[in-house]
């Protein structure tokens, strides 16, 4: 239980909720036709792997 507990802790840290929010924000932009969805998997991936990119240095 207490893995868990730190597990959660460690996912609500900045990066990971401005990782999040820029997700919905470009998802739901596509979804109304704001944005293409071509720009939307080039920034989602970009934020996405320096998210990860930066996880994986850290351990």
């Amino acid at each position: 239980m207490k893995k868990i507990l730190e597990n959660f802790a460690n996912l609500i840290k900045v990066k990971t909720i401005v990782t999040l929010v820029v997700t919905v924000v470009f998802a739901v932009l596509a979804m109304t036709d704001k944005i293409s969805p071509d720009h939307v998997m080039v920034i989602i991936s970009m934020v996405v792997s320096f998210y990860f990119g930066t996880q994986h240095e850290k351990q």
